[in-house]
Parts: structure tokens; sequence; C-alpha cells
């Protein structure tokens, strides 16, 4: 008899968890498990939107961003009884094994349904926002920074065009590393985060005198957890600096788009090592990934460990 194992994607959704998708159906079948596709997260859970899934429903997937089973943030599961409901829909199909793909909110609601029901599983870090402590490396990142990295080259061609100043808003929440990461690999004049305190009239002098020598435009990124409006930012630009400036936040177009490669394999790699754990017993897990490789955290350590930004990342740009 085949044990049932379930998926579910929760929170923002991300490029990669398509190809996720693709590899918890063909490894699940291949170790002889009878795969579940769990639609729209938790709220799907408690709904009982739960179907078996097989090779068809992933044809063709691997190269879309988004989530073919979709996504959701739900308040519903919060409430201890709707997550016994949840349960209850588990069990009807005998399903004992279940993977999460989603952030930090996701993993703090796994925590609590794990605690109440003792339901196996292992979570995977997937949020754009790279903010998940124990993992450097999130799935779905690399498809976003991708996706800020094209934003921002186009965005400085007509910078140059038209000598102005270009706010750039990534997303993260209260995390800096998109916006981080995009600076250091951009070439961008000015990037500020929530991680790092900063004082705008530092720069006045230096960037005045580079208009003065000759510089036609400023590309400054600002993470949206900063104390300060990205208008504010272009004001000051105009008021201090005296170039003409314009603001735009990226929103959620980082989270779509063609996963790259990196997402694509890295998908593989979290989708197996998290059947592999399971199988393994190691079910109350969030598979974390380091330069020393893939490891399994307890999600306690997880949900209850501030994440801090890499002090090496931010020291590039407050040395």
């Amino acid at each position: 008899m085949k044990r049932n194992i379930a998926i579910l994607c929760s929170g923002g959704d991300v490029s990669g968890m398509n190809p996720a998708l693709k590899r918890f159906v063909e490894y699940a079948l291949e170790n002889k498990l009878l795969p579940y596709f769990i639609y729209d997260g938790y709220e799907g859970l408690i709904d009982n939107k739960i179907k078996e899934a097989n090779y068809c429903d992933v044809t063709s997937i691997i190269n879309r961003g988004g989530t073919k089973i979709g996504s959701a943030r739900s308040k519903r599961f919060m409430d201890a009884k709707y997550r016994t409901i949840a349960k209850k829909n588990l069990d009807r199909l005998n399903i004992s094994m279940l993977i999460v793909l989603g952030g930090d909110g996701s993993f703090r609601g796994l925590h609590q349904f794990y605690k109440e029901h003792k339901v196996k599983f292992c979570g995977i870090p997937s949020t754009i926002d790279n903010d998940i402590y124990g993992t450097e490396y999130c799935l779905g990142v690399d498809t976003a920074l991708n996706m800020i990295k094209f934003s921002i080259d186009s965005i400085r061609d007509t910078a140059s065009s038209f000598k102005r100043a270009f706010i750039i808003e990534t997303m993260g929440n209260k995390c800096g590393y998109l916006a981080l990461i995009s600076h250091l690999t951009s070439g961008s004049e000015l990037c500020l985060i929530p991680e790092l305190s900063y004082n705008l009239d530092d720069y006045e002098e230096n960037f005045r005198q580079q208009i003065k020598n000759g510089r036609r435009y400023f590309i400054a990124i600002t993470a949206e957890g900063i104390s300060q409006d990205s208008a504010e930012i272009a004001k000051w630009f105009e008021e201090k600096i005296g170039i003409e400036s314009r603001v735009n936040v990226l929103g959620h177009l980082q989270r779509g788009g063609n996963p790259t490669v990196k997402d694509r394999l890295m998908a593989y790699k979290f989708i197996t090592y998290a059947i592999d754990g399971l199988l393994k017993n190691k079910d109350k897990s969030i598979i974390c990934y380091t330069e020393s490789g893939f490891d399994y955290k307890k999600i306690d350590a997880v949900t209850n460990t501030p994440h801090k930004l890499d002090y090496e990342l931010i020291n590039f740009i407050s040395s």
C-alpha cells in the first residue's frame, strides 16, 4: 500500500514553485508514494481542496513562474478549530506527510499545526525576501534578483538619456537583501536598507561634486522597509542635489517571471531533500541551505530566531 504525501504553497508566490511541484510528483512516484496537491495554501487545506496529482499535472510547468496550485495567506489557519478541520481533511485521504513551500509566517502556522496534531512535515524556504533564519538561500530569490537586474538596466537607459535620478524600490519587507545584492551587482550610486542607519546629508557634497564633474544620472536602490518613503528620497535629489528625479516601485513583478536555471535546480534539490528527509523520519524540519550544503533544521529554531542579514554584505556598503 502506498503512503500518501501532499504539498502546498503558502504566502507570497515565487518563481521556482512550479519546478518544485514537478519534482515533487516525479520523485514521490519514484519512491512509491502517492502525491497530492493542496490548492490555495492553508485555505485550501481547510476547504478540502486536495487532489491526487500525476505526471500530466506537471507537464510544461517547469518554465512558468508562480504556482499552478495557487497560494494564499490564511487568517483562518490561525484559529485552532480550522487547524483541526485541516487535520481531518488530511486524515480522510490518509495523507501522512506534508511539504510546505513558504516563508516565515507559513512556518509559524506549520509549527503550531505540528504541535497540536503531530503532522509529519518538511518546510522549504520559499520567499524572495530571503529572510528565513538558518538558510542562506530561499527558493525564488535568484529569479527575483534577475527581474530586478533587468529593470535597473532598462531604467538606466532612460535615466542617462534625460539626466535624471531614479529611485528604484525593491521588496523585502524588513530585510534589505534584494536591495543590497541589486546595488552591489548593478553599479548603482546609493543603497538604503533597513539594517543600516543612514543620513542623506552625508552624500550631498559628494553627489553635487559628481554632477559638476559631468555625471548625468543617479540610480538609487531602496528597500521597502526603510524609514523614509521613496518619494522623500526623490525630493532630496531634486532639492539638495539639483537633479530631476523619478520613483519606480518595482512591486510584484519581482515575484514573477520565468524561473532561472538556479531556481529550477534549487527546487529540484530542495524537494529531493524534503522527501528523503520525511522517509528517514526527519519529519519536523525546515530544509536549509548554506555554504556547507543542505541541512535539516528544527522548526522551533527557525521560527524563534530572528534573521540577520550577512554582516559581510552590509560591510560592503558601510565601510
